[in-house]
């Protein structure tokens, strides 16, 4: 006896019968418009210098840089993240604030030669401080010191007043958004606040909302040369078990002006993307870190998965979830598939 014959209707099979057929009630797509791709720039001419934890990505100098934003730009990719990788370092991330530091520089740049492509600056300290924190670490007899906090610990509004000056520097640099990432209090009000004053209301923020503690950035902090030289940033990053606390970062940020929300890692946090693309109405992003990156690539050099099927699907599964766009190291490949 069919055990379907009394329910004549359940037949979900009959959608799936063609690839025409799947495709014409396939809910969720993925577009090269939708992808965000980080890039990492660093001092010097006609360099590409291989990062070993990361196949397939570099470090690029700005001639290069230039070079990979008109190829992205060819299959379809319309915003790049960029980090800089300074030479010298300072217990202040002094470069991140100069006017001809690397970061303006790329973004000029770019600007000059890729006049439609979206520039994000990532907005934070870590590449660019000697101690590889996201901000100004308190340490006895500085001028920002607090006898009422451990030393080593991050101050949070000696940060926020860094940031805003940053944000200033780098949006007359031309960046369309700045990309707060330390998971600093306050931090998305204090960068609007400082746009704001300087007359660049017209600068978005693309918020690092929630950005949980995780393992699955350990190939970045090769690429950005900018790991902890003490302790971790749990003080900071989110603790990975904490849905509510990410749903309350990301109001926060919303309340204080942010444009848009990010979510990171993307992978283990679908059900952190899903919820907060409930409750809230911003445009939605999700980093697909590092770490993914390189899982994903280890397993498909060693035969053991189909990249372009894995990454394809990971990527969709992200958006289903709920992210409008994915920050992802896949980008130039995953357009050039989607072609």
């Amino acid at each position: 006896m069919n055990p379907l014959a009394s329910f004549p209707q359940a037949r979900p099979r009959r959608l799936r019968q063609t690839a025409a057929v799947r495709g014409l009630v396939q809910e969720t797509f993925l577009r090269p418009q939708q992808l965000i791709a980080p890039l990492f720039v660093r001092h010097g001419v006609r360099i590409r210098k291989p990062i070993s934890s990361m196949p397939g990505q570099t470090q690029l100098s700005v001639d290069e840089l230039v070079a990979e934003v008109q190829a992205l730009q060819a299959v379809g990719v319309s915003a790049v993240l960029l980090f800089g990788v300074p030479d010298v370092k300072d217990d202040l991330g002094s470069e991140n604030l100069d006017p001809n530091g690397i970061i303006p520089q790329a973004i000029g740049a770019v600007k000059r030669a890729v006049p439609a492509m979206i520039v994000i600056s990532d907005m934070c300290f870590c590449e660019y401080t000697s101690h590889g924190h996201c901000g100004i670490v308190n340490t006895e007899g500085a001028t920002s010191y607090d006898p009422g906090l451990p030393l080593g610990y991050v101050l949070n509004d000696a940060t926020l007043e860094q940031l805003g000056k940053a944000s200033v520097v780098h949006a007359r640099a031309g960046a369309d958004f700045i990309a707060p990432s330390g998971m600093m209090d306050g931090m998305v009000g204090a960068i609007r606040a400082a746009l704001d004053s300087e007359g660049f209301g017209h600068t978005a923020i693309m918020s690092y909302a929630a950005k949980f503690a995780s393992a699955l950035y350990g190939p970045f902090r090769d690429a950005a040369e900018g790991a902890p030289k003490f302790g971790d940033r749990s003080q900071y990053q989110m603790e990975i078990g904490n849905v509510r606390e990410a749903m309350q970062e990301a109001a926060h940020d919303e309340s204080e002006g942010a444009d848009v929300l990010i979510i990171k890692p993307a992978v283990t946090n679908l059900d952190v993307i899903q919820r907060i693309r409930a409750a809230m109405r911003l445009p939605l992003a999700a980093y697909q870190v590092s770490g993914e990156y390189s899982m994903i690539k280890a397993a498909s050099r060693n035969g053991w998965l189909d990249e372009q099927k894995v990454v394809l699907e990971t990527l969709t599964s992200i958006r289903r979830a709920g992210a409008d766009m994915i920050i992802t190291y896949f980008a130039r490949d995953a357009a050039g598939w989607l072609r």
